[in-house]
């Protein structure tokens, strides 16, 4: 009997770290978000070279792709490399039709993982699971995208009277928070929401 309870008492513990350690990663990506509202980012989302791995753009310029990479970087997670590995290994399903300025000349590790597209494509190909139904809660943490063309992300903090979370994105004037209406499908900016867990 003691000895169930032993077995017992230790998955109980450690399913306590399990929780710990996600609600740790998920709220180091979700201040980070933050974070970045308090900065002066100029949008611009010109091509250039970058270091791989953990490579990044100037701090000082960005698009609403750098916004979510840099936040899931301080939940320890690097997209640069997932996306970049994943474009290697699945280049035609990244680029089917490759043209002479994406993906013509295969994976590119200085911009694939920054194109909203191609950021969807990874995660609808290694994590379908994330991808939640129109109806399914928001939380803090989810990705928000507008059909192929932006992406923000939820953070821990409600519009005053609503159930609804704020978005941090950037859509030309640096990262900012605002309320963004969960649109259905069938309206025209085509949003979609995905939960990850990495």
């Amino acid at each position: 009997m003691k000895n169930i309870l032993l077995i017992v008492m230790m998955g109980v513990s450690l399913m306590t770290y399990s929780q710990f350690k996600e609600r740790k990663y998920l709220n180091n990506i979700i201040a980070h978000a933050v974070w970045q509202t308090t900065q002066d980012v100029t949008y611009d989302g010109s091509y250039r070279v970058i270091q791989y791995p953990m490579g990044d753009v100037p701090p000082h310029i960005g698009v609403c792709t750098d916004v979510i990479i840099r936040a899931i970087r301080q939940g320890g997670i690097d997209l640069q490399v997932l996306i970049h590995e994943s474009v290697k290994k699945h280049h035609s399903y990244y680029y089917p039709n490759p043209s002479p300025y994406y993906g013509r000349n295969g994976a590119d590790s200085n911009i694939d993982h920054r194109r909203v597209r191609i950021i969807r494509k990874f995660l609808d190909l290694h994590y379908p699971e994330s991808k939640l139904h129109y109806t399914d809660s928001y939380l803090p943490g989810d990705l928000i995208f507008w059909d192929n063309w932006h992406v923000g992300i939820l953070i821990d903090e409600k519009i005053e009277g609503t159930d609804r979370y704020y978005c941090v994105h950037n859509i030309g004037n640096g990262p900012e928070k605002e309320d963004v209406y969960y649109k259905f499908p069938e309206d025209d900016f085509g949003i979609l929401h995905y939960r990850i867990n990495f």
